[in-house]
């Protein structure tokens, strides 16, 4: 099923959403600045991930654990999640790991480091300064199976049935086909291979100023699925995950 906020989102060419979005991650990229400062958000007191009330990182809030944050060295953390994948993808050593929209590294190092050096591990994100910035970063973590791809997620430049574990962390609310991304995702896996993604669900009906406003989609809000319709369009997809996880 689907709802008239996704359908306001599917009015909008989705190139031009793809442009928007490369437009923000871009800035973010070359700026150095965190998901709340690129667009001048002041939520200091509201106790989220922008929130300086406690000591704990945005990172930790979000479900990573200090040394998590302290074993991956400083610019790719960029705080730009809404969760943890790691925490259920169970990722074990020797397998291939796809990260779908992979900023500047930080969950790809920390899934290089449970793969270990007979595994591998794959970023794809489709704005070239992230790119950029995240294999600048593969020579400070000493990453050596660790690689970065610049292409869009419903496009994936990985082979057939070459990846144990697809993870993303806040990334597939951005797309504007993702359909499209669940069938390329699937493609990618192995036999009996899994998915853990975190991200934003929409539990209301948006405002329409809200779902057709530049900020909010770029800002993982307006582009975010009902659980229902995130649920069809796995079924529509016929992953082997479907019958393989019950997340």
């Amino acid at each position: 099923m689907s709802n008239d906020n996704e359908t306001m989102v599917a009015d909008r060419d989705p190139e031009e959403t793809r442009e928007m979005v490369r437009e923000r991650y871009a800035g973010i990229a070359t700026s150095g600045q965190d998901c709340c400062g690129d667009v001048g958000l002041d939520v200091s007191g509201d106790g989220g991930c922008c929130s300086d009330e406690t000591e704990a990182s945005g990172s930790e809030r979000l479900g990573y654990d200090a040394d998590d944050v302290a074993s991956v060295a400083d610019g790719a953390d960029l705080g730009l999640g809404c969760g943890n994948p790691k925490a259920f993808a169970a990722m074990a050593p020797g397998e291939t790991v796809l990260d779908l929209g992979s900023g500047a590294g930080f969950d790809c190092f920390l899934a290089a480091q449970e793969v270990g050096p007979d595994g591998h591990v794959i970023g794809v994100d489709m704005t070239p300064e992230m790119i950029s910035k995240a294999r600048e970063n593969v020579a400070k973590n000493d990453a050596e199976n660790v690689e970065f791809r610049l292409g869009e997620i419903g496009h994936l430049p990985v082979a057939d049935e070459s990846v144990n574990v697809v993870i993303s962390n806040c990334v597939v609310n951005l797309a504007p086909e993702k359909q499209r991304v669940f069938d390329d995702t699937y493609r990618v896996l192995r036999p009996g291979g899994r998915v853990a993604i975190s991200d934003v669900v929409q539990t209301a009906p948006f405002p329409d100023d809200v779902q057709m406003d530049p900020d909010s989609l770029t800002g993982c809000v307006a582009g975010a699925s009902t659980v229902d319709d995130l649920k069809a369009m796995l079924s529509t997809s016929q992953s082997r995950l479907v019958r393989t996880s019950a997340c």
